[in-house]
């Protein structure tokens, strides 16, 4: 994937090249210190995804999002936490890093965009990945479903209310059912109404954790196997 780096310390641009050679799928093509350099490079280019500092002199990192008319995916990489809730509002924003960024959390990051982007991955370890995708009968009619847009799933009685990135779908059916389908390397049932998208995960505090704008409740059960699927420093 072919990546820009936006940022106004030229100490962040190189650290932020240094952790790009470290993965296999990203490769810088440029990197700015100012959001208007990039836009002027993107009107006649295009990349898969953008490293973009929120806090730049003049125009911040949200300034330069909302000037797109069609934007890549978004990894925002800044020192301050206050912004999170924010961040996550833009569809294209698929991570939130904190600096100082370490090596382990921004390969979660890359983990993160792969399964956004529909990154081709060895399947040979989860046999239920081996589909990216699912149907779903709505209203007498089957609609297909990238499985790596679903960030929540929640049960409601007989009917189970799948969140994707684009909107939302009733379906007479059962967590149990989905999640056979579903492959365990994203996707975790963490209470008998809720599965989640892992990598969705923006905060956890006790018995709970942050989806997006929602705060999902963790059974005892399975907060242990959630605390094993984390990245944990």
């Amino acid at each position: 994937m072919n990546c820009i780096i936006i940022d106004d310390d030229a100490t962040a641009r190189l650290i932020m090249r240094q952790l790009c050679s470290k993965s296999e799928v990203i490769n810088v093509v440029e990197d700015f210190s100012s959001a208007i350099e990039a836009i002027k490079y993107l009107n006649t280019n295009s990349v898969d995804v953008i490293f973009l500092d929120i806090h730049m002199p003049t125009f911040s990192g949200f300034d330069f999002i909302q000037s797109l008319k069609n934007p890549p995916k978004i990894i925002l990489t800044t020192s301050d936490k206050d912004f999170a809730l924010v961040a996550f509002e833009y569809a294209c924003v698929v991570d939130y890093l904190l600096k100082p960024i370490t090596e382990d959390r921004f390969l979660k990051s890359i983990q993160k965009l792969k399964s956004h982007v529909n990154v081709e991955v060895d399947t040979s370890k989860d046999k239920k990945a081996a589909l990216d995708y699912l149907y779903v009968n709505v209203e007498r009619r089957l609609v297909k479903i990238n499985i790596a847009d679903i960030y929540l799933i929640e049960a409601k009685g007989d009917y189970i209310n799948i969140k994707t990135n684009q909107k939302n779908y009733i379906v007479h059916s059962t967590l149990k059912k989905i999640e056979d389908k579903l492959p365990s390397s994203l996707f975790l049932k963490v209470h008998r109404s809720f599965i989640i998208n892992t990598t969705e995960i923006i905060d956890i505090e006790d018995n709970s954790v942050l989806i997006r704008q929602k705060v999902i409740p963790v059974s005892r059960s399975n907060k242990s196997e959630l605390m094993k699927r984390l990245n944990l420093l």
